[in-house]
């Protein structure tokens, strides 16, 4: 907006540079103002009129049009170089130093009851506590701590089941030979085979005898 302003500020000293040549010499070229004018902190309201005052006299005026803005206020020279401006019967608390040709750009602020700001008032009592804020997102793992020390023993286990029987041992080898037993009687010997003799020849020859028989 203030480049705005500027451009349409620029536009105004570029026609007033163009006036025909054959404007009286002894013309005295106006100085220009633009810019926002308040009233207690809000926008000016629409048609408030901005009088420019050199040494108690008018010099100029114009309308405050939308939003607080004003457009170019010439303000003819005057019995002096400082400017004061009212708004309607306000007067604001900046004031100009008037130039020939000149061109600005200034904000304009009054309140009601006088010119300038008030002083400040006492600080307010502060308000009370605003609810706690949502809780945060975890932090990043932290590194692993050092080993702790051991604990105590722990208490002996029970017995095992018992297990399955083994497999049988591998025979023990044959013992060495017991000795000699006493010799017996020959005729006894002798004896006995005879009669073993003679009793296979008996039972030999009732089988043959039953064969035949048969």
């Amino acid at each position: 907006m203030i480049k705005v302003r500027i451009l349409a500020l620029l536009s105004v000293m570029a026609l007033l540079l163009t006036l025909p040549a054959i404007a009286s010499a002894q013309e005295v070229m106006p100085h220009i103002f633009i810019g926002n004018a308040t009233v207690n902190g809000l926008n000016a309201p629409s048609g408030t009129v901005i009088t420019a005052m050199i040494g108690g006299e008018a010099k100029g005026s114009v309308n405050v049009g939308s939003n607080g803005a004003y457009p170019a206020l010439h303000v003819a020279s005057g019995s002096g170089s400082e400017i004061t401006f009212v708004l309607d019967s306000l007067t604001a608390s900046e004031t100009a130093t008037w130039e020939q040709g000149g061109a600005s750009v200034l904000a304009l602020n009054a309140s009601v009851g006088g010119g300038g700001e008030g002083e400040s008032g006492a600080a307010g009592s502060a308000g009370s506590a605003g609810k706690a804020g949502a809780n945060g997102k975890d932090g990043a793992n932290g590194k692993d701590g050092a080993a702790g020390a051991n604990g105590a023993n722990g208490t002996n286990g029970k017995a095992g089941a018992d297990g399955s029987n083994g497999k049988d041992g591998a025979d023990g080898k044959n013992g060495a030979a017991g000795p000699a037993g006493p010799a017996g009687g020959g005729a006894v010997a002798i004896f006995a085979l005879i009669l073993a003799i003679v009793a296979l020849i008996g039972v030999g020859a009732v089988y043959f005898l039953g064969k035949q028989n048969a």
